[in-house]
């Protein structure tokens, strides 16, 4: 266990934005069990996954277990009602009931704004967020897709203004999207926040499940993307997944503990269409703590 704020959250969570666009609700509730068997029990959802699908069916499969687990959800990147934008603050709190509503819940433990909103200054939408979690409808708050800037910032706001700081970031990150090396995660040491990585497999890229010169499996996130597909990206997924045989591990476990083994890193947030791919995910989080030789070893070959 890690924490996010005061929020006590697993290593290992579920990326739900499948719910609803890729898989049904039956499904659905496949995924939610596997992983609460395993203790993959943070929930990463959001109002605009499955156009609302997601905390719907996210909420139903919990049930009566929803104290037993940590959901996370976002706004601010669905279109909201004319004339408001994503982080206004007259448009925070109708985000929130809505996804309260869909998630049949009385609360979201950490709540994000899903990106930037230019329009709007920070303070306001701090001041709003700050609202929910006075009013006991949220826990913590964070943000997604906010540069190194963008998070000093908000810190900045929320210190003058007397208002909540965000607890959490939310960004791509992974083996093959190294970016938030240098500015972001320098910039949630500074600011004690808990970074959350999404896509950490590179849309699948990084799990194995795709070849050099082959198809794209048919349903799978990169099928008719065969343009991210290129030979340089498999030329280094090639030579990270020899670096994991060579010391007994597969590239997935690589992929997910290489995320896992950072302090930085609150919790690893991948989708899972299946139980399956739910446990081996979750074990792959769990299954190398990497040291410092083992960091060094993958850079070189990220430099490469």
């Amino acid at each position: 266990m890690r924490s996010i704020g005061s929020v006590p959250v697993p290593i290992a969570g579920i990326g739900c934005n499948n719910f609803g666009r890729r898989i049904d609700e039956h499904r659905t509730r496949e995924v939610v069990a596997a992983a609460l068997e395993v203790g993959a029990t943070l929930f990463d959802t959001s109002d605009l996954y499955g156009d609302g699908k997601s905390e719907e069916f996210l909420g139903r499969a919990l049930g009566a277990r929803r104290d037993e687990v940590v959901i996370v959800s976002k706004f601010g990147m669905r279109t909201p009602a004319e004339p408001l934008t994503g982080g206004h603050p007259a448009w925070v709190p109708r985000a929130c009931d809505a996804s309260l509503r869909r998630l049949g819940t009385d609360r979201i433990d950490v709540y994000l704004l899903h990106q930037p909103d230019d329009a709007t200054p920070i303070e306001d939408t701090l001041s709003a967020m700050t609202r929910l979690v006075d009013d006991g409808k949220v826990r913590e708050i964070g943000c997604s897709n906010f540069s190194a800037k963008q998070l000093e910032e908000a810190a900045e706001a929320a210190s003058e203004h007397g208002l909540r700081r965000f607890a959490s970031v939310q960004n791509e990150y992974s083996l093959l999207h190294t970016d938030p090396r240098e500015e972001v995660l320098p910039a949630c040491e500074r600011l004690g926040l808990g970074l959350m990585p999404y896509f950490p497999l590179a849309s699948g890229l990084l799990s194995g499940k795709y070849r050099r010169g082959e198809t794209p499996p048919p349903g799978s996130r990169l099928a008719g993307s065969q343009e991210r597909l290129t030979d340089e990206r498999f030329d280094l997924v090639e030579r990270l997944a020899a670096f994991a045989e060579q010391r007994d591990h597969v590239l997935l476990e690589l992929a997910l503990s290489w995320l896992a083994s950072q302090r930085v890193v609150a919790t690893v947030i991948a989708g899972a269409t299946s139980a399956e791919q739910v446990r081996a995910n979750t074990a792959a989080v769990r299954a190398w703590k990497l040291e410092d030789e083992d960091f060094t070893a993958v850079d070189e070959i990220l430099e490469r």
